[in-house]
């Protein structure tokens, strides 16, 4: 340990803060690679080279007289924040002292040339003079995504005082237009400077390095020389000269031209866009967009991550270094869709191609991933496998990729399906990461999946073409045998014959029994509240959304009735819906943060969903009333959050009803689903709905005269005039009987080219009850 080394490493156990963010912000161009955040009044996340890479917990003030008083600006302050204008992620922020003795006045933003976060500061005393207080600004390292095994000193680069902090081959500089009166760096929790100002009202025994811990910079503002207005710069880089060097330049440019520059770089990046659509919240739509920008990767052009935060930060640690700054194929795809939904129509490509970059060897997409494609959880979900399909597809709908380009994706689109195939149609996990079994929603992706992939085969493989098809359309035959389920205590209670559920057991209802042509999927079904039968979630209108089914099929209109009467709540700022009954993930009752356990609550990008079943139902003006509902589900900053509360305020804990949660804020998913709202309603039909299955189910009514078997989804039984295919995943000959081995016949299977191998029997002709 050096003569002026810290004490107390490695500090108390690193901790994020809190994911309920007011604003988000990066420069609109690729030079500058570093993302920030915004919550209770103070910049909190910072993620440099790369989105997913946080590099800073949080950079705010204290504020002490040396004499007792202590009041931290997070906590202690009340917070104004508006931006310089709708859509462009410069911030002003006033923080005034609950006690009225002081208010703090700052403007955020980055430098469009340099990694490197500028805070334009104005300290105003409301009490006394400038000389009697202590400003200090405390930043709390967080490099490579971890808050231990952060290294910090006190130095300069050419002359000027610095603090710097290094980890995991990343190293900040932070530098001030003003002097400093006193800086130090010490470990959080021991010998921090927020311990030495709790303590003693100033930092009173300076450090100059804390070495390989949880540590904690801190420099005291001389805010008299500067007449309490000052900038402070945070600089980024791989060596010391680096940071430093950045941050000095940033400070020694022409501060007004740098925010001038960062404000007209986004102004022309909105220029693409048309106005907004009149039924839509202008604000929150130019916001909306921004915020899918601002999550979208700049060496990695079209990965999108799902939300800048930490969900429950404040009590998550170094064993969470992703949070929600990674990819979910799932988001992604949505989000994109957004974007060509307002208009980007160049804004997509990038994110296909990042999906061709990212893509497996066996044809699948992680469940999520670093931007670099590399995993992070390990399950498998087939709508993040499907919807990239229907990705493709879209864009060439609405000709984005025209048909010269076709083959550029079709290996992609064929890979995808193949995995399909072979994977399907139990779902390993839910669209909610959960629960494996027959899900309504997977089943409406993939199926729609299989559809489009069958259109993108056809010049290509015409047999594969027909093959995917037939998957479908045996899929989609088995929908209701699967998920729908009639004569429930629940169907009695609510007054219905039946309803879809959120997901059905695989092993219970794969090998359903048919006997003749007597269909007897919908049998009844104990209503014990501990199995799947009681579940529901609005995953069930997916089956419209995706064209499926019609909005006014009664079997839909059922378990519309179900969702609103189990999963509907009217807040004070509008109808929120919860992901299904019985949900844990959320606080508990108490408000206690969700910790692997907890109470599910309402989620507004589900409120948009429900307005555009809404829309397919004909229904614009209930539309409309939802669209308005999910725009009032967002805070002060314009953001929306992945969930509200749902029941009596908390105010120490900040939870009232109808406003965020400490889930994720924003979620860029729902604001990706509030922009395609408002291009729906503008329309008058939904945006995305893909045409395959629609032609191909409710105006044509095809049929599967198919019946599939395979070892994990096998049948006993089937209708009578099907084909009995019997699929596997290798090369295979059958030997079989239809008059009990009296004659034999034996099939060789044909190869589908992605997998899959099958037989067709010619069972068409068997009567009723034969084997």
């Amino acid at each position: 340990m050096s003569a002026n080394e810290a004490p107390g490493g490695p500090g108390m156990a690193p901790r994020w803060t809190d994911a309920r963010k007011t604003g988000v912000g990066t420069a609109a161009t690729a030079k500058s690679k570093l993302w920030f955040t915004i919550s209770r009044g103070i910049v909190t996340e910072m993620y440099h080279p790369r989105i997913d890479q946080a590099v800073v917990r949080d950079l705010g003030m204290i504020v002490t007289d040396g004499a007792g008083y202590f009041s931290e600006e997070k906590r202690h302050t009340i917070h104004d924040q508006t931006s310089v204008t709708p859509g462009v992620p410069a911030y002003r922020l006033s923080n005034t002292c609950r006690h009225g003795r002081y208010r703090i006045e700052k403007s955020i933003f980055t430098d469009p040339d340099r990694h490197v976060l500028l805070q334009r500061t104005r300290f105003q005393p409301l009490e006394g003079e400038l000389s009697d207080y202590h400003v200090v600004g405390l930043l709390a390292p967080r490099l490579g995504n971890r808050g231990y095994d952060n290294t910090g000193w006190v130095g300069e680069h050419k002359g000027v005082p610095m603090l710097f902090a290094e980890g995991e081959g990343a190293v900040l500089a932070i530098a001030c237009t003003a002097p400093w009166t006193t800086r130090s760096v010490g470990f959080v929790g021991a010998s921090d400077g927020w311990q030495q100002l709790l303590a003693n009202g100033a930092i009173t025994r300076p450090h100059d390095r804390a070495t390989s811990g949880n540590i904690g910079l801190a420099g005291e503002i001389d805010v008299a020389a500067c007449g309490g207005e000052f900038v402070l710069a945070v600089g980024f880089g791989r060596t010391p000269g680096e940071a430093g060097h950045r941050a000095v330049g940033s400070l020694r440019a022409d501060m007004d031209l740098l925010e001038a520059r960062y404000i007209e770089d986004w102004e022309t990046w909105h220029e693409q866009f048309p106005a907004p659509p009149d039924d839509a919240d202008a604000d929150l739509h130019r916001d909306s967009l921004m915020v899918l920008k601002t999550h979208e990767g700049k060496d990695f052009a079209g990965g999108l991550i799902a939300s800048l935060s930490i969900p429950w930060g404040s009590e998550r640690g170094d064993d969470e270094i992703g949070g929600y700054h990674l990819v979910w194929p799932r988001d992604l795809v949505l989000s994109a869709g957004a974007l060509l939904a307002a208009g980007a129509r160049h804004g997509v490509r990038p994110v296909l191609d990042h999906l061709k970059a990212t893509q497996e060897t066996d044809g699948g997409w992680p469940q999520n991933m670093w931007l670099d494609g590399s995993p992070h959880w390990g399950g498998i979900q087939l709508d993040e496998i499907a919807l990239p399909i229907l990705l493709v597809d879209l864009a060439r709908r609405r000709g984005v990729v025209g048909d010269d380009e076709l083959s550029g994706y079709w290996e992609m689109v064929r890979k995808a399906a193949g995995f399909l195939l072979r994977h399907g149609p139990i779902t390993p996990q839910d669209r909610w990461e959960e629960n494996a079994g027959y899900s309504p929603f997977t089943l409406a992706t993939t199926v729609s999946a299989l559809l489009a992939a069958a259109e993108f085969a056809e010049p290509y493989e015409p047999e594969l073409a027909a093959y995917l098809r037939d998957t479908a359309d045996v899929w989609n035959d088995s929908i209701e045998r699967w998920t729908y389920v009639e004569g429930t205590e629940l169907a009695d209670e609510i007054g219905v014959a039946g309803y879809y559920v959120r997901i059905a057991p695989g092993d219970e209802m794969g090998g359903a029994r048919l006997e003749g042509s007597v269909r007897i999927a919908n049998r009844p079904f104990d209503a014990d509240p501990e199995t799947a039968w009681k579940i529901v979630s609005p995953d069930a209108l997916a089956l419209v959304r995706f064209g499926l089914r019609a909005a006014d099929d009664e079997r839909i209109r059922n378990t519309v009735k179900v969702i609103d009467a189990l999963l509907e709540v009217e807040t004070p700022n509008g109808a929120g819906y919860y992901r299904y009954n019985g949900d844990g993930y959320g606080e508990h009752t108490g408000g206690a943060p969700y910790d692997g356990t907890g109470e599910g609550r309402l989620w507004p990008l589900l409120t948009a969903e429900r307005a555009h079943y809404e829309i397919a139902a004909g229904n614009l003006a209930r539309a409309a009333e939802l669209a308005g509902d999910t725009a009032r589900f967002a805070n002060k900053g314009r953001m929306l959050p992945e969930q509200v509360w749902d029941t009596d305020a908390i105010p120490e804990l900040d939870l009232y009803p109808g406003e965020g949660t400490g889930s994720a804020t924003p979620l860029v998913w729902a604001h990706g689903e509030y922009v395609k709202l408002t291009r729906s309603l503008q329309d008058g039909a939904v945006f995305d709905v893909p045409p395959q299955p629609v032609q191909r189910y409710q105006v044509d009514g095809v049929r599967s005269l198919v019946a599939i078997w395979r070892a994990d989804a096998a049948i006993s039984h089937i209708n009578t005039g099907k084909t009995l295919r019997v699929e596997s995943l290798e090369a295979m000959s059958i030997r079989w009987s239809a008059d009990n081995w009296q004659t034999t016949s034996r099939l060789e299977s044909v190869d589908t080219g992605v997998g899959v191998h099958f037989c067709d029997l010619p069972t068409g002709d068997l009567e009723p009850g034969a084997s």
